[in-house]
């Protein structure tokens, strides 16, 4: 709304309190604003729409994408785009057919519209760093606010960020943002393998999201990047969302919210700068990005692969931490297991 190119035509939410408050604030009739777990089916097949943002739990993004471009919509999709490798390959699948359709399908990961973050990876992939030996990607940060007292249907859907199957786990729904610039630096080739472990053992008041989670991914030519997470009080130990790289003539080193620069000589040192307002101003990047490629038809659709490639990475390791074994990359595509959620007791 803020941006001034876009209408905001209907909203949908599963719960009526939202529903209600989003509607008022946009000047929309009830017969604008749609509830229940159908609710952006229910929008779509109002009509009036040229495009939708789905902002939900990520359990839902494959089917709603699938529905909104089958109806010929342009999508603005929330990151991270699947909680399971079948989702991951349906969301390639409607981004395909969206570039068929000539239709926008955009991916939100604020970093990647970062101009620090581009330019000091730019560096990096022209060798200012020389050879890549390894790295660390590390995501610690307190638990996410418990918005409803366990016990109901409604209680785990509004607390969906703490529960497994809804929210991905911690290391899809939130990781992924460190995961993601990993993926960046190693130019979006996968990695061969993960090994790791993880477990829910402090965050006990709400879900069955694991709270921390300790891998390595193996890389091609014996590159190894350590990553690990947490979820909940660090008794004031240093935290965010934080990678580093180390090259042969030089460290990459960037932080979420914080500052990005590249260490070494004279011919490698990049000062950067703080991304202090990285939410915000990555939002806005991508809102109008996606203004201007809906204007120009320009279905690229370019962010789509190296997210997909992310949200598998953060399944790979997550696999392999639950099954207790090293999984490797290969075996990870393959996979046709289905994360399902238990959304009995909720109305369509």
């Amino acid at each position: 709304a803020e941006h001034g190119g876009y209408e905001i035509a209907a909203v949908a939410d599963y719960f009526q309190d939202k529903v209600k408050e989003a509607a008022a604030k946009h000047k929309l009739g009830p017969k604008r604003a749609f509830t229940g777990l159908q609710c952006a089916e229910k929008m779509l097949a109002a009509g009036g729409l040229d495009a939708v943002a789905i902002i939900s739990p990520p359990y839902f993004h494959p089917s709603q994408a699938s529905v909104a471009v089958a109806a010929g919509l342009h999508v603005y999709l929330a990151k991270p785009v699947a909680v399971d490798v079948l989702g991951c390959n349906s969301i390639q699948a409607s981004a395909d057919q969206a570039r068929r359709k000539q239709r926008v399908f955009l991916v939100d990961f604020q970093t990647r519209k970062n101009d620090l973050f581009i330019e000091a990876i730019r560096r990096v992939h022209a060798g200012a760093m020389g050879e890549i030996c390894f790295g660390e990607a590390t995501n610690h940060v307190d638990g996410p606010p418990r918005k409803a007292a366990p016990g109901t249907p409604e209680a785990r859907l509004r607390n969906w960020l703490s529960d497994r199957a809804l929210s991905g786990e911690i290391i899809v729904e939130q990781n992924i943002h460190v995961l993601d610039v990993m993926s960046w630096v190693m130019k979006e080739i996968p990695p061969l393998r993960c090994t790791g472990t993880g477990g829910l053992k402090v965050r006990l008041d709400v879900g069955d999201s694991w709270d921390h989670f300790a891998l390595v991914y193996e890389y091609a030519d014996n590159v190894g990047v350590t990553f690990s997470s947490r979820q909940f009080k660090g008794h004031g130990s240093p935290g965010g969302f934080l990678n580093r790289m180390f090259g042969t003539k030089g460290a990459l080193s960037t932080a979420y919210g914080g500052e990005v620069l590249i260490r070494g000589g004279a011919d490698t040192f990049y000062r950067g700068g703080s991304t202090s307002a990285i939410y915000k101003e990555g939002a806005i990047a991508n809102i109008k990005t996606f203004h201007t490629q809906v204007l120009a038809r320009d279905a690229t659709n370019a962010s789509v692969v190296p997210s997909v490639t992310s949200n598998l990475i953060a399944i790979l390791g997550r696999t392999a931490a639950r099954q207790r074994r090293t999984t490797t990359w290969e075996e990870l595509i393959r996979s046709t297991e289905r994360v399902e959620a238990d959304l009995s007791g909720l109305h369509a």
